[in-house]
């Protein structure tokens, strides 16, 4: 389409050189809630080659407030999430290619989709999650962009490896552990101004303009009218696992992994099997069924209701419960459903 990205090439640091590296990259996209979904259009608006996006949830209603990307429908149909912002993304730009992985992001699930990547983009609600990506980062030699929203709140830092610190480091330093999706809730211009803050740090990464990079760890809250960036060079460990002379990378090992995990402000349990699975779920659906359980489907999962109790269950064995924060509660109906 003659002129989709004038504006953009117009911009002097960009330019028809950016523009056309930007169309040679690769961006890994965790997670397609509320950070994931604008920074899939941002990404798509703005001509990545090819956009990686991946998911373990499915569209609900109360995403609809500030996960810009779905729509009523999607909620209808319990599409994942991953499946829907590919949909909505390749309805806004057709030459960009786009693929969705419904998987919990392990380090198990996510090293094999890293051949090619040059940008990792955080849009995670959880630490474990975050504190992968960060090894994987640190392995593999590809930058990632944390970014992180709750209430008013926001925050984003850009992970160079051997330049900057990395979360490992910034752990030590920085209070920041709580900023994650919880029952404090969050407005929708917080979702947005993390999303400018790490869309504007990936042109300059996807252009090559290193120099350009925000050297520090950005914070505002919006309801207060605050805004600080923090000098962080110096939080840079030599000694740090994942980033320091002798790295190990933690958090790359099974023994970190859990898995149950309480879904982030929600009443909600998730459950994955200690290996991946390939479910059949028609079959599934179909025994379910006749054992007296209410069971509704798509090509994506298999929902199961009992009078008190939902159970979402996906290809790869992955299981959501909801209805508790009880995992022991949720582990043992899992293995009831499932073996």
């Amino acid at each position: 389409m003659d002129g989709r990205y004038s504006r953009q090439t117009l911009f002097s640091p960009i330019g028809e050189k950016g523009q056309a590296k930007i169309r040679s990259k690769h961006v890994l996209l965790m997670g397609a809630g509320a950070l994931g979904s604008a920074n899939a259009e941002f990404l798509t608006r703005a001509g990545i080659g090819k956009l990686t996006i991946v998911d373990r949830d499915y569209v609900e209603a109360s995403n609809l407030q500030r996960q810009q990307l779905y729509t009523e429908k999607d909620v209808r149909e319990k599409l994942p999430k991953a499946e829907a912002a590919k949909m909505h993304c390749h309805d806004i730009n057709g030459e960009v290619e786009i693929e969705a992985v419904i998987v919990d992001g392990t380090a198990l699930t996510l090293e094999p989709l890293l051949s090619g990547v040059s940008l990792i983009i955080d849009a995670t609600d959880n630490f474990e999650t975050r504190m992968v990506i960060n090894d994987l980062s640190q392995k593999h030699k590809i930058p990632w962009i944390y970014g992180a929203c709750v209430g008013s709140v926001g925050m984003s830092f850009t992970i160079i490896p051997g330049v900057t610190p990395c979360l490992n480091c910034l752990l030590r330093s920085i209070p920041i552990q709580g900023m994650t999706c919880d029952t404090g809730g969050i407005i929708s211009p917080a979702v947005q101004m993390v999303v400018a803050h790490q869309n504007a740090e990936a042109l300059k990464i996807l252009v090559e303009d290193y120099e350009s990079v925000r050297p520090g760890f950005s914070t505002f809250d919006l309801w207060r009218n605050q805004y600080q960036t923090m000098k962080v060079g110096k939080a840079k460990k030599s000694d740090c696992l994942s980033c320091g002379e002798a790295p190990t990378y933690p958090f790359l090992t099974l023994e970190n992994a859990t898995k149950t995990t309480v879904l982030c402000g929600r009443d909600t349990v998730q459950v994955r099997p200690p290996n991946p699975r390939k479910l059949q779920l028609d079959k599934l659906g179909s025994d379910l069924l006749a054992s007296g359980y209410t069971v509704k489907s798509n090509p994506f999962l298999l929902s199961i209701e009992t009078d008190d109790e939902r159970m979402v269950i996906f290809h790869d064995g992955r299981a959501l419960i909801h209805g508790t924060k009880d995992m022991a509660h949720a582990k043992a109906l899992y293995q009831r459903i499932l073996g």
